[in-house]
């Protein structure tokens, strides 16, 4: 049955690959604590009390809240769609309950050092520095998420309107400005794209090093290494670009739904994490200037 409830979340639910894993691997977890039970127990004959019992382990594994309570939500959603098409009687995530969690507020880099960066990264000769700045610059420049750099076509950049256009999640369209100094960068990258590949010249925009489409590790890698000299950091990942994008366009005053549509958020919501960054930044300038601070 998980296999057509995985069919149910790609086909009808439309969600995106990644998201497809996480449900895949939080019920293969639940599974194998079911099978190591005393009497071990079907998937979908549980109970409330193995679901219970799966909560605390975790619970003692100092797994954190917010990572729990997103397994419960898949356990909640799969037996949902069981007892839904009638594959079981009674649905015995019900009565669970979610943890307190604490928010945490987005990573950024400040403004002022990701820009040295960007500036002074001395990035190799030819197409794969080419490439490498590319990434770096599209994902600060425009705020996308990594899938969708990675399935980022060259059609879907428009030279002339100065925009490009992206497909986000569960296949939800949206329009980004592009400015002129990425636009130069695309079409310089492009030619280097050219020469390097012309024998199998790929339609994505970001290729690997065999000309073929990029895979998530390899933008992983490419802003990793980029980001490393910033030690203000905790982690450096393709996202902390994303939450920068989102940070800095507050700072300078841009408007909450402008940011959300920038973003692809379907709620504003998910944006208004970002005001707290913003808020906390005008604490600190306020304690660095105000006289009685």
């Amino acid at each position: 049955m998980v296999s057509s409830f995985l069919k149910y979340l790609e086909f009808e639910k439309r969600c995106s690959p990644h998201t497809l894993k996480s449900y895949r691997n939080d019920l293969n977890q639940f599974k194998t604590f079911l099978h190591s039970q005393l009497v071990p127990v079907a998937l979908d004959n549980a109970q409330h009390g193995h679901i219970r019992g799966w909560l605390i382990k975790m619970v003692q594994s100092d797994l954190s809240a917010n990572t729990i309570n997103r397994k419960i939500a898949t356990l909640r959603s799969y037996y949902k769609y069981a007892l839904g098409n009638n594959l079981i009687q009674k649905d015995p995530s019900s009565r669970v309950k979610m943890l307190k969690a604490g928010k945490s507020l987005p990573i950024f880099a400040k403004e002022s050092e990701l820009t040295k960066v960007l500036d002074q990264m001395i990035f190799q000769k030819g197409f794969r520095g080419l490439r490498d700045q590319l990434v770096m610059e599209f994902l600060y420049s425009t705020g996308t998420r990594l899938s969708e750099l990675v399935n980022l076509h060259e059609r879907d950049i428009d030279i002339d309107q100065a925009q490009v256009k992206v497909l986000g999640k569960r296949n939800k369209q949206r329009i980004i400005p592009v400015p002129k100094a990425l636009l130069s960068l695309i079409s310089n990258y492009q030619v280097q794209k050219k020469k390097e590949f012309s024998y199998n010249y790929s339609s994505y925009l970001i290729v690997s090093n065999s000309g073929r489409k990029s895979y998530p590790m390899l933008i992983y890698r490419i802003v990793n290494r980029a980001l490393k000299p910033l030690s203000s950091l905790e982690k450096q990942s393709p996202h902390i670009l994303r939450h920068t994008f989102a940070t800095h366009l507050l700072n300078k005053g841009a408007e909450l739904n402008a940011v959300k549509e920038l973003l692809g958020h379907s709620s504003l919501a998910a944006t208004q994490i970002y005001l707290h960054n913003t808020i906390e930044r005008l604490k600190e300038v306020f304690n660095q200037s105000h006289p009685k601070a």
